[in-house]
Order: structure tokens, then sequence, then C-alpha cells
């Protein structure tokens, strides 16, 4: 019998090259004759280009050419993949690649230099004059609306792109009439710099008869090819090679479609050489998209006894001053399906203007408007309790999910959970009924201590479609052709395992292939925590499928009916003999050889499928944070955090506790550091640099107690929920609501992430 690797804590397979030095990064590529680009950046977020000097930087010895928006011209514009249903009609204004007339915030690009080197490039860069009138700007999205502001866009009247309404406005306001109870909170979700280990980078080439190939740090290799291809190039896809060697972290930010890319590809085909471009970190900061970023007035409605009733959201989304690729679904459809979480709560409205500023644009980063909408309800959650007197650890289980399937007031339909289960076994978990004796120990040393009790609710899918191949190949081993992408999630160890269980052979018989439309013949990519939902399940149909080309030929070789044979353990088998029978790679073998069966081709057993799921699973947990706070100097030291999760079945529990491990990390950094600042009157970056922008550390992290309870669901054939975002979706308002448990004493009664010691500290003056 082979063993057993599906749910197997097994160590990562790619560790060893990444630890030993022999990962393969975008730095780590060059191209024979390569040259490199360095781009010319407006110091200003919004300005008229008045001029644009070039003769010296071009006439540098080792300069290529310099290049500016009217060499691109022939160019169409980047795409905004996700249109929004709007009243009025959004408006998507033509983003360039580079700045047309006008530059619209920091860092906007205006030119580039291609060198032979990378010094000569930035040096040239530095030579080139930009003449600009200076422009008033606008940082804040709601002062963005209001009559007589800057205008981003002259074609957006108000700075306005698109209106997004969902639900049942009149039962809501029907709603909020008759409660006994409508609890109000104004909520900042504040903006974040996505600051992955590896910076955005690229390397580009062409010739004639192959076209053009792109390989950057990145991801969707796919959906990036069909929009360079077609909506900028012109070109047809064969045309367009896009792949990803190894990534040093995405989070969803690098999926989108850069500037950056267009220069490249265009500089290597004017040029007849490869060009390659590395960010530097400050650059990282001034221009690669950003998340969250929206103002949210909510309101719940509450009968006497705590049943939620209705909720009513009007959000103002910040956008940046261009529309990312897939930037609007971050405030519209993604909050949306994921709306009041895991509660009964039969009404709800939903209200987005998604507002142009004078920013680096918005995209989607780890969660997507889940953390949004989840670190909203629990804020709301708390502030019923606090003010109409409920526990708010009872409010939360009376109103948890509890019967299924329930069907959501905004249309999604949630499958299976143990909502209520996983609260008390993480109430329990977290010694709760101890708070009493460690708050009371902090106030002897004069601290003050809190507890935030809080749930969350993911909604994983992203796209509905993924391909699977099973290749068989001249050496023996199998390779799994998948069209998910890892950026470090681990896929390489993952899908083997997934593999190695479904066939019966070692995990050392299969080789990972991804991210690169040269091998990979389509998908989807990473997002919306959906690999092992889609591209696993695409996999087992896959695998499905070829075994039953495989039982035929096989039946043939064991001259046996194919109704006698099954497939155990890496074998076919005569049923009631398994003595007769034949491994998988021999009869993989026979498929190619038509001396051996007459059904044999070239394919062999070599199977490829295009999967439709288009079904949404449904991540949960209860996430308790435990803080201390010095009352003298504000500062918050996290000291306890507890978790218990439900992903339903787990391939590596290992993998996925390193995935909540990471993602906790990125909320509590949400939560108590991380804050982008631009200067309301200039629109400078403030925060631009690791100097000014805090990171969470370890010294930062207690020890995570995170325990995993999970209900299979039947969305998919391996039972699992996707797992990739749910930590960052959980942590923030765990953390924010032990801040105010701990501040209610003093009347403290709300405060905005970051809860940073100076906040916390104006917060107690202030009462």
């Amino acid at each position: 019998m082979a063993p057993s690797f599906r749910g197997q804590s097994i160590r990562r397979l790619e560790d060893e090259r990444f630890l030993t030095g022999h990962g393969r990064f975008i730095e780590d590529i060059d191209a024979p004759g390569q040259a490199w680009m360095h781009v010319v950046r407006s110091p200003h977020a919004h300005a008229r280009i008045t001029a644009v000097d070039t003769a010296g930087p071009a006439a540098m010895p080792g300069v290529l050419g310099v290049f500016t928006a009217a060499d691109l011209a022939s160019l169409g514009p980047l795409p905004c993949t996700v249109p929004v249903p709007s009243v009025p009609p959004m408006v998507a204004p033509p983003r360039p690649a580079l700045a047309t007339g006008r530059v619209r915030h920091v860092g906007d690009p205006v030119a580039f230099v291609v060198a032979a080197t990378r010094d000569t490039a930035r040096t040239a860069a530095e030579a080139v004059i930009v003449e600009y009138d200076v422009l008033p700007a606008i940082v804040d999205p709601a002062a963005a609306l209001r009559t007589g502001a800057p205008l981003v866009w002259d074609e957006a009247p108000a700075n306005l792109s698109y209106r997004f309404q969902k639900g049942d406005s009149a039962a809501v306001q029907a709603a909020l009439a008759g409660a006994a109870h409508v609890v109000e909170l104004e909520l900042v979700n504040n903006r974040l710099v996505i600051a992955s280990m590896e910076t955005r980078g690229g390397i580009a080439s062409y010739d004639d008869a192959h076209g053009y190939h792109l390989q950057f740090s990145g991801a969707g290799v796919h959906g990036l090819r069909s929009q360079l291809a077609g909506a900028v190039f012109h070109e047809p896809a064969e045309r367009m090679r896009v792949s990803c060697p190894d990534v040093g972290g995405g989070f969803g930010v690098k999926n989108a479609l850069y500037p950056e890319w267009v220069m490249l590809l265009w500089a290597a085909r004017r040029l007849g050489r490869p060009v390659k471009w590395i960010g530097e970190r400050i650059e990282d900061f001034a221009t690669t998209a950003q998340g969250r970023a929206n103002l949210t007035k909510a309101r719940l409605a509450l009968d006497a006894a705590g049943n939620f009733l209705a909720l009513d959201v009007d959000t103002i989304a910040e956008l940046g001053a261009y529309l990312s690729s897939g930037g609007p679904g971050s405030s519209t459809s993604a909050p949306a399906n994921a709306m009041g979480s895991g509660y009964v709560i039969p009404a709800i409205f939903m209200d987005v203007r998604g507002v142009f500023t004078n920013t680096v644009p918005i995209d989607a980063y780890r969660g997507a408007g889940k953390p949004e909408v989840n670190y909203m309800i629990e804020r709301l959650i708390d502030a019923a309790a606090r003010t109409c007197g409920f526990d708010p650890i009872d409010l939360r289980r009376r109103n948890l999910v509890a019967q299924f399937p329930y069907h959501k007031a905004l249309g999604t339909v949630i499958d299976c959970g143990r909502f209520a289960e996983n609260l008390d076994a993480a109430v329990l978990a977290a010694d709760h009924a101890g708070f009493p004796a460690r708050r009371d120990a902090s106030r002897q040393r004069g601290r003050l201590r809190g507890i935030g009790v809080t749930c969350f609710m993911e909604t994983a899918r992203g796209a509905p479609n993924e391909g699977a191949e099973i290749r068989f190949e001249a050496d023996g081993t199998v390779s799994l052709v998948v069209g998910t992408q890892s950026n470090g999630m681990g896929h390489e160890t993952s899908y083997r395992q997934l593999a190695a269980d479904l066939l019966g052979l070692p995990l050392d018989a299969f080789r990972y292939v991804q991210a690169d439309t040269a091998l990979v013949r389509d998908g989807n990519g990473h997002g919306g925590a959906r690999s092992m939902h889609m591209g696993g399940s695409a996999l087992v149909k896959a695998v499905e499928t070829m075994l039953a080309k495989g039982r035929v030929i096989a039946a043939g070789l064991l001259q046996a009916p194919p109704g006698q044979v099954e497939f155990l353990g890496g074998r076919f088998v005569v049923s009631g003999d398994p003595a007769r029978g034949i491994d998988l790679l021999a009869v993989a073998a026979a498929a190619r050889d038509p001396a051996s069966s007459p059904s044999a081709d070239a394919s062999g057993l070599d199977t490829y499928v295009w999967n439709l799921l288009d079904l949404i699973t449904f991540p949960n947990g209860c996430h308790i944070a435990e803080v201390e706070i010095d009352p003298d100097t504000g500062e918050v030291r996290l000291d306890r955090y507890t978790a218990v999760d439900d992903f339903g079945d787990l391939i590596n529990p290992m993998l996925t506790l390193g995935q909540i491990q990471g993602g906790v990390v990125q909320g509590i950094g949400q939560a108590m550091l991380e804050h982008t600042v631009y200067d309301p009157q200039s629109g400078q970056l403030l925060s631009g640099s690791l100097m000014d922008y805090t990171l969470p550390r370890a010294a930062d992290i207690p020890p995570l107690d995170i325990r995993f309870n999970g209900v299979p669901t039947a969305a998919n054939p391996l039972g699992l929920k996707g797992a990739g975002q749910a930590g960052a979706i959980a942590s923030p308002q765990a953390v924010v609501c032990a801040v105010l448990d701990a501040l209610a004493p003093l009347g403290v009664t709300h405060i905005d992430m970051p809860v940073t010691p100076e906040r916390v500290w104006r917060a107690m003056q202030a009462r």
C-alpha cells in the first residue's frame, strides 16, 4: 500500500534551494547583451508637463536611447480589467505607460533611459530635464468629492469613478427605523504599502521569429499576456510569452499590469536586445500599487434581544490617480460577497463611491475587500455590546450562522461551518476565564489590559476557471502543469503531495510547472485564496480523466475487461486478483507504443482539463488578541494571540499554519504599525521608505496559538477551503478591539488603525 501524503505536514521541498542560495529570481537572470532601464519619475503629485529635454543624456556614452510618451504613442493604454456597475456610468480614464500632458502622482513615469549598464542608465536619467507647471493636488478621498476640489481627471466630475450599490436599501431603512438599537461607526481602513521582500523587476526580449518575452516578478501570466498583447501592443497572444521565475512575495499587487512591463517590451523590440529593470525599494514604495484605503460609515440595527436586523454601509474607496488592473474590485464585488461576515443579517445595503486622488493606485492586497468588511462588522458588534449592554461574546454567538446552507442578504450562500463552536473553542483556548486575573495583575503594574474576541469569514474562489495538465515525461517523471501560481506559498510541495496521494507515486516522481505561457496552456494565477480550491480541483479532474484512459490501456495489457480493472496504490489491477496488475508508469509508456496497445498514440496518457468550478468556499474562525498598554506613553504590547480556524480538510497542515502566521502578522502590522502618509498640501509621500514606514518585526509578535477545526466543504472534491488570505482578514479587528477594551475604563470608545503609541496616548488625553 502506497503511503498517504495528503494531510501530512511535510517540509517544503522548494526550501532547500531557497536556503542554499539556489533560488532563481529576476535579479539572478542576465541575458547576453542585455541593457538596463531606468525610469524618470515625477517629483510632483500633480503637474502639467511643459517640456522634456533628453538631448544631454541621449548623447552620453553608453546610452542607447531616451524615450518619452511620444515614442510610445502607438501603444494602447493599460486596461482596467474589473469594470464596475455604476450609476452614473463608471469613468475609466486611459492610463498610458508614460504620462501624457499631466503627471498625477509622485512617481508617475515621464520618460525612461536604456543604457549599457545600470549605473549609466541611472546617471542619464538624472540628467533628463523635465519642466513642470505644478497644479493643486488632492490626497484626501473625502475632500476629493467636495465642490471645488482639484480634479485628478477632467472627465471625472467630483473625482468620482463609480458609485456601486448592492442590496435592499428600502428593507434596510425600514429595519433601522423600527430597531430597538442602532449603532453607528465611522472607520478608516488605513492605506498600506505592500513591502514584498523582492521589489518588482523584469527583463524583456524580442525577436522577429518568436515575438516578445517578458520575465518578471509577479503573477497571473496568462491574464497579463492577454492585456499586453491585445490591449497594449495590438499583437496576437501567441506573439507574447510571459513568465515568472521564483517570486519573493506578491500578496496580490504584483498581479497588476504596470507601466514598466510595457516600457521593457517596447524597448527590447526597438533596440533589438534584452532590457532589464529592477525597482529600488524607494521606487517600489512610490510606484507599486498599495492596499486598503477607505472610509466607511456603517450602521447596525438590532432588536431588543440583540438579534441583528440590518446593516447599512456607506464607503468612500480611494483609487489613487489611475484605475489599476483589478483595483475597483477590492471595494465592490469582493467585499460584497463577504459583507456581514458569518452573521445572520436579514437586510444589507452597501453604497460605495470610488474616488480618484493624486496618490499611488490601489489594487488587490491580501484579502482584497474582505479585511475591510470583517473589520467593520466586528467593530460594530463590540460597539453594540458596549452601548447596549450586551456581552460581546454572547452577542456574536447569538447571531452567528448555525443553519446551513445559509443564503446571505447580498446573494452568496454559505455551505457549511461551525462558527459558534469555533468561537467557544477559541475562548477556551485563550483562557478567557483567566483574563480578569491577568487584567488585575497588569493593573498592579500600572498597565491597562484588554482582550478582543472577534470572528471572521473569508470568501475564497477568485476566477471560476482553472487548468491542469498531467504529462508523463521520457525520464519517468510526471509533470504537474497547473495554471495557478506560487509567490512563495509552497505549491511545489502541496501539489506534489496531492498528486502522490492520488497516483500512489513518491514525491520525487513529480515535477511542478507553473507561471510560463509557453509551458502552461492557460490559467488564472493566484488570488482569492483559490489555488487548492481551483487548481487542486482541476488536478483531481485531470487525474480522473487520465486514469479512465489508463484503465482501457491496462485492461488490454492485462487481458481483462476494463470494467474489472481498478487503480490501487499506483497500479492498475484486476478486481479480486491484486497480484495481476501493472504499474502506472508502465501503462503510460505502453499508451505511447502502438506495439503494446492498439489504442496507443503520441499523447499517451497525457491529459489536460480546463475546469469550471463556480462555487465559493468560506474559510472562517475566531481570533482573540490580548494587549497590555502603558498609560504614560500609549505603547501597546501584543501579549497573547489565539485562533481557531476552519479551512476544511488540509493538504499540508504545516504549510497552512505558515500561511496563517504570515497573514496574521500582516494584519497585526496594519493594526499596530503600518500607515501610508501623504502630505495634504503637496501630495508628497511622507512614508516613502523603511525609515518612515514601520513593518512588524519578530519582537512585535507574541507566540501565535493557531488551531484548526475544519468542516469539509462539498464545494470541491478535496473538501478544503482557501487559507492564504485568512490571517490578514482576521487579525486587525482582534487587535483593535483588544485595545479599545483596555481603554474602555478611561471612556475611550473609538480609535483608528494603526494604534500607535501616539494615537493611543492622544485618545487617552482627549478623555
